[in-house]
């Protein structure tokens, strides 16, 4: 009994010490994260914000795919947007950010976060990919799927059909809701 309760002992103050390492190295290193975060978030918002003044954030609720919508300008007049969009690929939650002009056309995408597989999926990290999307939205459509890709492109994104299918949904659902914003900022 005795020594049950001493290896129960050695076993609570291993979990102890292990503990407040941990809560320790999470003290120093969150913020160090946060800011690295920030900063990634804003040299993608510079990507893709074609040169126009970047404006407020404004948050998006009710809308599937996109969280916030942020205004853009040139010179104080209205140019577009860019809006924050969440969609789920293979390996789960996918954000990124993407511009349009007034009437819904996609310039720019840039993903941020995502959990996709390396060597398939991973490849929307790349800017080619997003070019597979630049100039689409308004009278020309978005490809949400392969076949409405040329056969160069369809076979470059081989392999990650899920991670495709969900990008394109969320520029489309992005694009849908500038048109419903009728140009007005």
């Amino acid at each position: 009994m005795k020594k049950n309760i001493r290896y129960a002992l050695i076993l609570l103050t291993i979990c102890a010490v292990s503990t407040f390492f941990l809560a320790l190295t999470n003290s120093i290193t969150a913020p160090i994260i946060e800011e690295m975060d920030i900063q990634a978030r804003l040299k993608a918002l510079e990507a893709v914000s074609g040169g126009h003044e970047i404006g407020e954030q404004h948050d998006v609720d009710g809308v599937h795919y996109v969280s916030y919508q942020i205004d853009l300008s040139d010179g104080g007049n209205p140019a577009g947007w860019i809006l924050g969009l969440k969609t789920n690929g293979y390996g789960g939650e996918m954000t990124l950010v993407a511009s349009y002009t007034l009437d819904g056309v996609m310039q720019y995408a840039q993903l941020l976060n995502h959990s996709e597989t390396p060597g398939l999926g991973k490849k929307a990290e790349e800017s080619w990919y997003m070019e597979k999307f630049k100039n689409t939205g308004g009278s020309n459509p978005v490809p949400t799927t392969k076949a409405m890709l040329s056969a160069g492109d369809a076979q470059a994104v081989s392999g990650s059909s899920v991670t495709f299918t969900a990008i394109a949904k969320a520029i489309a659902a992005g694009s849908n809701y500038v048109k419903g914003l009728g140009g007005a900022l």
